[in-house]
């Protein structure tokens, strides 16, 4: 099988299928940078359609990144209460927002290298950014990328790095940037790892 011609197959089909959805991810739609980043931290492990409001509370309270920083943490765990993990994330982000004021001059990084290195930012988060912020050709790899990816073989991975690698040294790097958005709605709608569910997804 050639994974490259397969992968474009399926991800056209994908692409028409759920290209045109006005559904918003949490990572989306944000006008400020470091709202952007803040806002995909805070939907780790957590729903889209939970974090964004959150998220919206959080920034109309702290408007701009400086008064961020001086944030009590008490006050953002209780707007952050109905998150997971909401006692880290809640560190986090003032701990994120400090940092971006104190060592990157309120800028958000445009490198993978720095990104990692501001708390509550991985791979995942740190390359979604840097995509939706500064359009990077990246991969972000979460749970459904994960899953479809290697639904399909497009992959044979244990975990989202792997997953993120593998991906790049087979997919044309065009698509890179579009598959989180396009395989997460796909995902959402088609539970468990049945390929058959998934390509009827598709017809429907």
């Amino acid at each position: 099988m050639n994974k490259k011609k397969y992968f474009i197959k399926i991800f056209k089909l994908a692409e028409k299928k759920y290209g045109k959805l006005k559904k918003r991810l949490a990572g989306e739609g944000w006008k400020k940078s470091w709202q952007t980043l803040i806002a995909t931290m805070m939907s780790a492990q957590s729903r889209d359609e939970t974090t964004i409001p959150i998220a919206k509370n959080l920034f109309s309270k702290y408007s701009t990144l400086n008064s961020l920083t001086g944030a009590k943490y008490r006050d953002v765990l209780f707007i952050l209460r109905s998150l997971n993990y909401n006692k880290t994330k809640s560190k986090n982000v003032i701990a994120c927002a400090k940092m971006l004021v104190s060592n990157f001059n309120s800028a958000v990084p445009n490198n993978l290298d720095d990104l990692v290195k501001l708390p509550g930012v991985g791979r995942k988060t740190a390359n979604l950014v840097l995509s939706e912020i500064h359009n990077a050709d990246t991969i972000t790899v979460d749970t459904h990328v994960h899953r479809i990816a290697n639904i399909f073989g497009f992959v044979k991975t244990k975990n989202p790095t792997e997953t993120e690698f593998e991906l790049m040294r087979t997919i044309p790097k065009e698509y890179w940037s579009r598959i989180n958005r396009i395989f997460v709605l796909w995902g959402k709608e088609v539970p468990g790892k049945d390929k058959k569910r998934f390509l009827k997804a598709l017809e429907d």
